[in-house]
């Protein structure tokens, strides 16, 4: 790959995990698709490992983004529908407020939910206090992902 190539998929590799944080761009999406086109210019084997490797990592970053802070949820005592209105409302803050609407549609259905479930705002904030710890340490897991998989690609870069 010509060297404005190798700078184009660092471009997009930044512009990922920036996206991570501020969700501009789909974070991980874009540092896939960045090391898979590099891999398959490049076409050699140690560039397929490379991909290979890299990809594996943002796979297992997405799926433990929603695991772990899931499963966290799940311990706080956070009911399974208030997480489902969590998701809810993040997709629909995403459209709302640029930026940082997921997060806080996110939290504004959990809170919501619980105040409608629990009929009083004291109780309802611990599952929003968790809610937004949840949050916090989800982009903490795909943001971790996202600049391990461009450490992969960047050495793989710099030993071919």
């Amino acid at each position: 790959m010509p060297e404005w190539g190798v700078a184009l998929v660092a471009t997009c590799c930044v512009l990922g995990v920036v996206g991570t944080i501020l969700p501009i761009v789909p974070g991980t999406i874009v540092i896939a698709l960045a090391i898979l086109v590099w891999g398959i210019v490049e076409t050699t084997p140690s560039s397929w490992a490379i991909t290979a490797v890299a990809l594996v990592v943002l796979g297992v970053g997405q799926l433990l983004k929603y695991l772990i802070p899931g499963r966290r949820l799940a311990a706080a005592g956070v009911p399974t529908l208030t997480m489902v209105a969590g998701g809810i409302g993040g997709i629909v803050g995403f459209f709302v407020v640029p930026l940082v609407g997921v997060v806080v549609g996110f939290i504004v259905g959990v809170f919501v939910v619980e105040i409608l479930r629990l009929r009083d705002l004291r109780t309802a904030w611990p599952a929003t206090w968790e809610a937004m710890k949840a949050s916090g340490l989800s982009t903490l897991i795909e943001l971790a992902a996202a600049l391990l998989a461009t450490a992969i690609w960047a050495g793989g870069v710099l030993t071919t």
